[in-house]
């Protein structure tokens, strides 16, 4: 709060928040200031969900070099920008009305859900957010019932679907040490 920036930018995926969520606390508390969503994602639902958060530009990572530039001056100006691509996603999805209920939850039940997908238990995920772990068991009991998701493996599946978090390739493990895991992930582009 005490930086008062005229352009943000955000990956889409970060630790705790997603660039969208944090593009709305960021437009919460300061309206004026412009956010550039930097992604690799091009889905309609990723970009309709930016757009009706606030913000300003969508740049996919793959036109960063040419793209980026041009979307931080744009926002700035108070112009919008969509990299190449994207803007005839938004139009398809417009027409077919594709993103109209896109995503379910609601901002804390995505939270929670981002959490459960990191591999945060009840109490963890109550500590992050200042709730109590019966309320985030609460939340991944309405998550599921939402989702029609009937266990944390389809949950974790989910999240990685909707890109809250990505799958971290497995590695060898060294002769006489545990074997690396069955299924890592960590939060989505943190590559």
């Amino acid at each position: 709060e005490a930086l008062q920036p005229d352009v943000v930018v955000l990956d889409l995926a970060m630790l705790l928040l997603n660039g969208i969520d944090a593009a709305r606390e960021i437009l919460r508390a300061r309206p004026e200031t412009r956010v550039v969503l930097l992604t690799m994602y091009s889905e309609a639902s990723y970009v309709l969900a930016a757009l009706r958060a606030g913000v300003t530009a969508y740049v996919l990572k793959s036109n960063a070099a040419s793209d980026l530039v041009q979307a931080i001056a744009a926002a700035r100006n108070g112009d919008n920008y969509l990299s190449a691509g994207v803007s005839r996603t938004v139009v398809e999805a417009y027409l077919s009305k594709a993103g109209a209920d896109a995503d379910p939850l609601s901002y804390r039940e995505r939270e929670v859900l981002q959490l459960i997908a990191e591999g945060k238990n009840m109490k963890e995920i109550g500590g992050i957010l200042g709730i109590s772990a019966r309320t985030a068991e609460t939340h991944r009991a309405r998550i599921m019932n939402k989702l029609g998701i009937r266990d944390v493996a389809g949950l974790v599946r989910y999240a990685i679907d909707r890109g809250l978090v990505q799958p971290v390739p497995l590695v060898e493990s060294d002769e006489g040490a545990d074997p690396a895991p069955a299924l890592a992930v960590r939060p989505a582009e943190q590559a």
